[in-house]
């Protein structure tokens, strides 16, 4: 792609209200703060706009501020005709690289009027089914909002505190019928990793997310288990593949992290060459951030992209969620 010259780049800060709060290990959260870059130039058929959306988050160094001052600090060099093959060396993984990058594939389907997987040589993304997150808190919390979505056919249950056992135990008596996933964030030790991955297994958990913090997690190296232990943390893009094998069954490919889709679709056919399954992961954002991440979904043993679903309102032109299935974006949303 030979991007036009003189073409405009704006961004800007928007705060999206969370329905109740968002919690992890590490905190919670009342509403998702995301960056939002557009890229517009004259097309074929009048002026065209492309857009991306990127969480900034705190465990990697990155405020909203900085992600918006990183992105705005390539307004030259854009408009001097950038492309986004150049962005990929301009800035580092992360969010502010996401959020262009992501801008620079929708602008590309609108202009061309094809869809991004068409551009990516992909096959034409389905529906997938997605998780549904039940923050941490105490068992019975947890207990009575995995009851509300015990219809649901995958929770993803947030853990990583004293306890956990109980509340793994709650969420399954609480939902029955539905397959558990569990995201420790970083939170388990080596003292209480067996004692944790005892009580899922019993629970009948199928993946566990990120139990140790990244860089403390050796012990994991041929350990034997009865379930799939997925690196979050410890999975950025493909370079950081190679050293997880061994350590872990399934890597979570998050936009946010890889820094866009291009390196996100590089990370995934790498994966696939290290045996990794794949979990397509998300923040907390809006549709715009989950419309690019369903092109990995296609790909994923698991699909964690219920972002919009734990926001008080989604954008207008937002995705379209039946139940826990999620449908692919329109042409007006992104790609």
């Amino acid at each position: 792609m030979v991007n036009p010259s003189g073409w405009a780049l704006s961004s800007r800060i928007e705060n999206w209200p969370i329905a109740g709060t968002f919690a992890i290990s590490r905190g919670a959260k009342t509403e998702a703060r995301v960056v939002v870059a557009e890229l517009s130039a004259a097309g074929i058929t009048g002026q065209v706009t492309g857009r991306g959306e990127c969480v900034p988050y705190a465990r990697y160094g990155e405020s909203p501020e900085a992600v918006l001052a990183r992105i705005d600090s390539l307004r030259d060099a854009i408009g001097n005709g950038m492309t986004r093959m150049e962005l990929q060396t301009a800035l580092p993984r992360g969010a502010a690289r996401n959020a262009l990058d992501c801008a620079f594939w929708d602008f590309e389907a609108k202009r061309t009027n094809r869809r991004a997987y068409e551009l990516a040589n992909l096959p034409a993304p389905k529906p997938v089914i997605t998780a549904f997150t039940i923050s941490i808190g105490s068992p019975d919390a947890m207990a009575k909002a995995a009851s509300a979505a015990a219809t649901r056919p995958l929770l993803k249950v947030k853990l990583g505190q004293a306890g956990d056992p109980e509340r793994i135990a709650a969420v399954r008596a609480a939902a029955p019928n539905a397959e558990l996933i569990v995201d420790a964030n970083e939170g388990w030790n080596p003292d209480n990793l067996a004692d944790n991955l005892a009580a899922c297994a019993r629970a009948g958990v199928t993946l566990v997310e990120q139990p140790l913090p990244d860089g403390a997690d050796g012990i994991l190296n041929g350990m034997q288990r009865s379930l799939l232990l997925c690196a979050d943390e410890s999975a950025h893009d493909r370079k950081s593949l190679s050293g997880l094998v061994g350590k872990y069954d399934a890597v979570n490919i998050k936009l946010d992290k890889t820094g866009g889709l291009t390196e996100a679709l590089a990370m995934a056919s790498e994966a696939k060459r290290l045996n990794f399954s794949i979990m397509a992961g998300c923040m907390v954002a809006t549709s715009l951030s989950m419309a690019p991440a369903l092109l990995i979904a296609q790909m994923a043993r698991v699909a964690d992209l219920d972002g919009p679903l734990l926001l008080a309102r989604d954008r207008p032109d937002g995705l379209r969620y039946d139940g826990s299935l999620v449908y692919p974006s329109e042409h007006t949303l992104w790609g």
